[in-house]
């Protein structure tokens, strides 16, 4: 019975989570600021994702924003995560983006040991987004690259438009919000939200 309450949930609505500030490296980047390849601290709520015992601090123009946490495994490609209030802090202009789209966005440096990696680009505002499974995906009648309006089931609900649905068999089923849009509808962990069309 507990098992079928749980699949009818998971069928009608999906679990949130904030999203902090982060960074993914690529093995060179590890290498040159830690001088290793990064090492797992724990594991993310998608698979194979893990947060890492590094950690880097971001300079902008006007801030800086230190003990920031690095994502793994590493990537083909460097980018930095940060919300609005970030760019402020830091003085960037950090275009919303999906994830791995950091063609011609901000640029930042990273710190770490006392060594400095500028990014010519790589710094975004990610878009809000659902990771789903494909099952999932089929339940709803939705594709990778939709967009869906998602109604939070929070303390303060919101309805945020333009979510994107990303399908992918290496994901579990999950809402994303940067801290802005969390703090903004009151989020707390566990909380859920309805896919609204």
């Amino acid at each position: 019975m507990e098992k079928l309450i749980d699949e009818l949930m998971g069928r009608i609505f999906i679990e949130l989570e904030a999203s902090g500030r982060h960074v993914h490296l690529t093995k060179d980047a590890a290498q040159m600021l830690f001088g290793h390849s990064l090492t797992q601290k724990r594991p993310l709520s998608q698979p194979g994702q893990f947060a890492c015992n590094e950690r880097v601090t971001l300079i902008g123009t006007k801030g800086k924003i230190e003990n920031v946490a690095v994502l793994g495994p590493e990537r083909e490609e460097c980018q930095v995560e940060v919300s609005m209030t970030d760019c402020v802090t830091l003085g960037i202009k950090a275009p919303v983006r999906p994830s791995g789209d950091t063609k011609n966005t901000a640029q930042i440096i990273l710190e770490a040991n006392g060594k400095q990696l500028s990014l010519p680009s790589g710094a975004i505002v990610a878009q809000r987004h659902i990771h789903m499974t494909p099952h999932d995906a089929q339940l709803r009648k939705l594709k990778d690259g939709d967009t869906v309006k998602l109604r939070t089931l929070t303390a303060r609900p919101v309805t945020f438009e333009d979510v994107t649905v990303r399908v992918s068999p290496k994901y579990q089923t999950y809402a994303h919000l940067d801290y802005d849009e969390a703090n903004a509808c009151g989020f707390q962990k566990g909380d859920l939200a309805l896919i609204v069309q």
